[in-house]
């Protein structure tokens, strides 16, 4: 709470509500699989239209202010600003199993690294399922959760065939030094976190420019 009054000092009332607006928005239980707030929706709380030095600049305050809390983030293919809570992994591994866990981290790298637009659910029981009994129920009880906190989303192939998205919640779920460690211990070696990065196409949160001294 002493974090959220210092904010204050640091957001005009308007994007103090907007942001307020964005924690109500970004919460599952709320909004099921509506999670956010759009561009647009954010813009109109702030007053102001296409201006993108000021609708970048109030996030980046924000997440310099409670950024040890919170992380907001804007996910433009997805169109969504939402409001991330960091937890320890001892909470996180009461929210997640190892096998939900898993299957977020088969998603993410098919979606982030390999750029597919989607993942099929027969991928998945290919990769996690296809040798034990009552597979389908199995993976679909360890998919239930990453709907649940909006961190996946069914996607609609135009077939019978079952499809999965990762959200912006999904995409941003990994820190970068999970992500370090599980490419780690996959390769038995260490890498740098420049390398990590961009194996996992997060070399775009670097300014533009920088990339060439990574």
């Amino acid at each position: 709470m002493n974090v959220l009054q210092s904010l204050k000092g640091i957001l005009a009332q308007d994007e103090e509500l907007a942001f307020m607006n964005i924690l109500f928005s970004s919460s599952a239980t709320l909004r099921a699989g509506n999670f956010g707030l759009s561009r647009k929706e954010v813009e109109k709380q702030l007053r102001i239209t296409d201006q993108d030095e000021a609708f970048y600049s109030f996030i980046t305050r924000i997440n310099q202010a409670v950024g040890r809390y919170f992380q907001v983030i804007y996910d433009e293919k997805r169109d969504q600003v939402i409001a991330m809570m960091r937890v320890s992994a001892r909470a996180a591994r009461s929210t997640l199993s190892k096998e939900s866990l898993a299957v977020l981290l088969f998603m993410f790298y098919q979606q982030e690294v390999l750029q597919h637009e989607f993942t099929l659910f027969d991928q998945l029981l290919s990769a996690f399922g296809h040798e034990t009994t009552k597979a389908n129920q199995r993976l679909l009880l360890n998919i239930d959760p990453l709907k649940k906190i909006g961190a996946v989303e069914e996607y609609d192939t135009n077939s019978l065939e079952k499809a999965y998205q990762l959200t912006a919640i999904g995409v941003n779920m990994f820190s970068d030094s999970f992500l370090r460690r599980t490419v780690e211990f996959s390769q038995s070696n260490q890498l740098s976190k420049e390398e990590v990065l961009k194996f996992f196409k997060r070399y775009n949160l670097y300014r533009e420019g920088d990339e060439e001294t990574q």
